[in-house]
Order: C-alpha cells, then structure tokens, then sequence
C-alpha cells in the first residue's frame, strides 16, 4: 500500500532545484523569478540586454542566482543558458520561456524582418530554450519541467498584434507537442497565458484599455507579474505531477466575456 501523501506545503517547496528563467529584465520575467526564489529554488537569470535590472534584481533574491546573457534567436544563445546553468548548480530542473517581444504592425504593410523578428525570439527561442534543456535533462535522467509563456492573444487575435498573436498560438502548440515527445523521458511540458498585467505607468499610457479590460474581466482587476509567477511555481512543483501539455490561462475571467 502507498504511503500517506506528502503535505502540499511541502510539494510547494522547491529548495535544492534548479530553475532557468529566460526574459527576467522585463516585469513579468522578474515577477516569475521572485516567486520562484519565494519558495526556495537557485535561480538561473538570463537577459538580452537588461543587464543593470537583472543585476538589481539578483541582489534582491534571498537564493543563490547566476546571470548569463544571450540572443535566444541566434545559435548558440540557448545552450549558453543550459551551460551556465549545469557549470554553476551542475543541474537544471525547470525552466520557463518567457523571453519575448510585442511589438505593433498592421498584416498588411509588416515587412519580411518585422515579421520574422516576433517569430524568431517569441517562437524559436522557446523552441531551441526547450530543445537544449530537454537533452540536459534527459542526459541527467531526472526529468524536469518546462513552461512556456504564452498570452491569451494566442487564442483570441487582437488588432495590430497579427504576429504576435500567432506566435503566441504556436508557443501554446508547441507545449503540446513537447509535452507528447518529452513525457516519456519525465519531462512535463506546459503553458501560461496570462491576460493583461500591469505594470508601472500601464494606466497613463493606455488608460482606455485598462478601463475596458477592468469592465470586461470579472475579477475587476489587472493580473500581476505574481500571479503569473504563482502559476508557474505551481506547474514546476510536484503538485502538478501529474499535469502536462496544458495551457494554464490567467486571465482574471476575461476570456469567459462573450465577444459577439
């Protein structure tokens, strides 16, 4: 017979892991590493080029951090995150794929690099982060865990953002069919797609689109980069063991508001 079962609270603690956070000069990637370091884990934090933020925000963390620069887009850029990762903890357990771009253009006058800019970083970064963190798990034979950030724009299109949106839909399926390939090896692969999160000055630059997204989400407030964050660290720990090619939306409600 199976022994009792681990206390949630002790499922949640993620101290002794390893967890690689691309993207953490941005608001929401260092919401994410300070929820994770919240309970417990070593933090790998790249950046492309925040480095004076990512400096600020490792001294900040009560856990061991390492920082580590690198074009996710180019060749090379994500095997240099794993191999910081293994030279300073000698392991890596999780990561979350939240390096990304957002840019605005219309589909009918984008270019063939504004286009192929969004697609490069937002897609194939996630896609070579995972491949090259899947083979050091795999080699380590302990499994692992990876989430994509993705957006809620990936299932529903919003104006100006025809790239996005669609880099953000393949990010969702490209969590999907990792989670297929991967789980037999013990890789659990998954996705976040948050809603609209706030962030220093948001409500004075775009005050209509706070004002309509607090009349449409039925939790009547902007997300946070912790609870992002919180999705994550769930996703990560053993509480979601049995949890893989999910798409975890958070979204305060709003994708439940009929658009028609």
């Amino acid at each position: 017979m199976a022994g009792a079962p681990q206390s949630p609270y002790d499922l949640i603690d993620l101290t002794g892991s390893v967890v690689a956070v691309t993207g953490v000069g941005g608001v929401i990637g260092s919401g994410i590493a300070r929820r994770f370091a919240a309970v417990g884990a070593s933090l790998v934090l790249h950046y492309r080029s925040s480095e004076r933020a990512v400096g600020r925000l490792a001294e900040a963390l009560p856990v061991a951090t390492v920082q580590v620069q690198a074009d996710l887009s180019k060749t090379g850029g994500a095997d240099r995150v794993v191999d910081v990762a293994l030279s300073a903890f000698d392991r890596l357990d999780v990561v979350v794929n939240n390096a990304g771009i957002q840019p605005l253009g219309d589909l009918d006058s984008m270019s063939h690099d504004e286009w192929r800019a969004v697609i490069d970083v937002n897609v194939t970064g996630t896609h070579l982060v995972t491949q090259a963190a899947a083979k050091s798990m795999i080699s380590a034979g302990s499994g692992g865990s990876i989430i994509h950030i993705a957006s809620i724009e990936g299932l529903q299109p919003t104006a100006h953002h025809g790239h996005y949106s669609t880099s953000k839909a393949a990010v969702i399926m490209h969590a999907r069919a990792a989670a297929l390939e991967f789980g037999p090896k013990g890789i659990r692969v998954n996705s976040v797609s948050p809603g609209l999160i706030d962030r220093p000055g948001l409500g004075l630059e775009w005050p209509e689109g706070v004002e309509r997204w607090l009349a449409a989400a039925p939790l009547r407030r902007l997300g946070t980069p912790e609870d992002v964050g919180d999705a994550c660290v769930f996703l990560a720990s053993p509480l979601a063991r049995w949890i893989t090619g999910h798409n975890l939306v958070v979204d305060g409600g709003v994708s439940t508001r009929s658009t028609w």
